[in-house]
């Protein structure tokens, strides 16, 4: 159970990247260089998205249904003021396609960029949005990532393959259908955050109009096994707020493949 939302008087949703702990808000206690993770929140004031979210409540609340016992929820799509915001949770059952899933929400956003798409991610290890991304790329779509370090170079980060490299796992194999970009990027890596914080967003940007937020990491388990949420909001006002904090991180990050990986690949398996 993944979530992290509030909903107030029925009317008003809290929905953030963030656990409501000191490490992920404030830093930690026993640190006092710490900041807190990097994470983000929204406050989206419409008794509309709060029915969304409180549905998503009752299941657990009233029902007692977690994971897979919940039905299929498909996404919803909702006008906010200014802004068209489409909701959907996770899981979804293997049973159905990719395309339904939340992921499948995701990948539709994605493919829509004609411009640029920036990420702040804690997890990618979702392939098939690897392979839409890449898709992308190809098209001059300029992409650029950033990945929490203690994720981003494990043999299953997508991470690596927008880098255009491959590492074997601890028993010397390569993940099911890996797929490094056949032209990498240079602008992906990873912030450069005081010690003992984390990257913790889960975000997307797309086109500086569209941001895809939310509690899911980009990874299988999050989509076919949590309890999640993600929200796709079109509003150019809040994109803006996300650019912010994406440059903001993306100004001192380390890009590209380090010397240290670049070593351990050509050292091979052993």
């Amino acid at each position: 159970m993944h979530h992290k939302f509030l909903v107030i008087d029925d009317r008003t949703v809290i929905v953030s990247s963030a656990n409501l702990t000191f490490s992920d808000t404030h830093g930690d206690w026993s640190r006092p260089e710490t900041t807190g993770n990097a994470n983000h929140l929204l406050k989206i004031n419409s008794p509309a998205v709060a029915r969304v979210f409180t549905q998503e409540f009752e299941l657990m609340w009233r029902d007692r249904k977690f994971g897979l016992q919940k039905t299929y929820r498909p996404p919803v799509s909702m006008r906010v003021g200014n802004s068209i915001v489409t909701v959907q949770f996770s899981p979804t059952s293997r049973r159905l396609s990719w395309e339904q899933s939340v992921s499948g929400l995701i990948g539709r956003s994605l493919n829509q960029a004609t411009q640029s798409v920036d990420m702040a991610l804690f997890v990618f290890s979702e392939q098939h949005l690897s392979n839409i991304l890449e898709a992308r790329h190809r098209r001059g779509v300029k992409i650029r990532s950033l990945i929490e370090p203690s994720f981003a170079y494990r043999d299953y980060s997508e991470l690596l393959d927008m880098l255009g490299v491959t590492l074997p796992n601890s028993r010397c194999q390569v993940e099911p259908n890996n797929r490094p970009w056949q032209t990498p990027i240079a602008t992906a890596g990873i912030p450069n955050l005081t010690e003992g914080d984390l990257l913790h967003h889960k975000f997307g940007l797309i086109d500086d109009r569209t941001v895809i937020t939310g509690s899911q990491n980009w990874s299988d388990a999050a989509n076919q096994l949590n309890d999640e949420n993600v929200l796709v909001i079109q509003n150019p006002i809040v994109a803006a707020h996300f650019r912010r904090e994406f440059d903001r991180l993306y100004q001192t990050a380390t890009l590209g493949v380090p010397d240290w990986l670049q070593t351990k690949i050509q050292q091979g398996c052993r």
